[in-house]
Parts: C-alpha cells; sequence; structure tokens
C-alpha cells in the first residue's frame, strides 16, 4: 500500500527488462534459435549493465 507510488530505481527497470527478454528468449527458442541467441545477447548486456551499476 505505500509503495503505491513508488518510482522505480534503475537497477529494478533494469531487472525487469533483463526478466522480459529471457522469456521471450525461451518461448522463441522452439521455432527460432538463432533469434534466442539474440535475445539471450542482449540480455547478457542488460545483466552486464546491472553488474556496472550495482558496482558503483
Amino acid at each position: 500500500m505505500f509503495g503505491l507510488f513508488k518510482k522505480k530505481t534503475e537497477i529494478e527497470k533494469l531487472q525487469e527488462e533483463y526478466k522480459q527478454l529471457l522469456e521471450k528468449s525461451h518461448k522463441v527458442s522452439h521455432s527460432n534459435r538463432t533469434e534466442a541467441d539474440k535475445l539471450m545477447a542482449q540480455a547478457e548486456d542488460v545483466a552486464n549493465k546491472i553488474d556496472d551499476l550495482k558496482k558503483k
């Protein structure tokens, strides 16, 4: 209730994007492996950004 108007931090936004990319990659992997690999690469880039922000 108290977190209703709380804004997401940059790390929370990136974590959500990472999760969505992984889910999308998993769904696509059944039909198009190259597209799934591209999505996994994007997810890894997002993970690296998260790590960089956590180090600061």
